[in-house]
């Protein structure tokens, strides 16, 4: 199918979030997503959570990144020792919590080798230009 359909959103505000399909020449997708936020967005806090010992037991460990957010989109990495981490990795859905604030979860599963070996662990949650990291390994955490 060719053609072209185009929407002009005028009336934006902060915090106006949503899926907008802007123009599409070719429709395939689940179109763009726009959020109009101001300069002051809130730095992402996150909170990471090592494996469970009754998990190790299993020969698998999954570490949770936590992130608490100002708006309901997020890119969210791991890195293993500073290299970049694609596999194992489950990230749920941004939920908004009553405050007006969204949260979501980061699951980063390895083997448990890798964890007992004492790897870095880090998770980063870039929300626009704002970053945050949290890192974690095996000797941080007591037993």
């Amino acid at each position: 199918m060719l053609g072209t359909l185009c929407t002009l959103i005028t009336v934006l505000s902060c915090f106006c979030t949503g899926v907008y399909i802007i123009c599409i020449t070719v429709v395939f997708g689940q179109g763009t997503k726009l959020a109009v936020t101001d300069s002051s967005l809130a730095v992402p806090t996150l909170s990471l959570l090592p494996p469970s010992s009754e998990e190790l037991r299993t020969d698998k460990a999954t570490l949770v990144c936590l992130v608490q957010m100002p708006v309901w989109f997020a890119d969210v990495s791991w890195t293993s020792n500073g290299s970049p981490v694609t596999g194992g990795v489950f990230t749920s859905a941004a939920e908004q919590k009553p405050d007006k604030t969204f949260g979501l979860s980061s699951f980063l599963t390895i083997k448990s080798s890798e964890w007992m070996s004492d790897r870095v662990f880090t998770c980063k949650v870039s929300v626009g230009s704002k970053e945050s990291e949290k890192s974690l390994k095996k000797s941080d955490c007591s037993e």
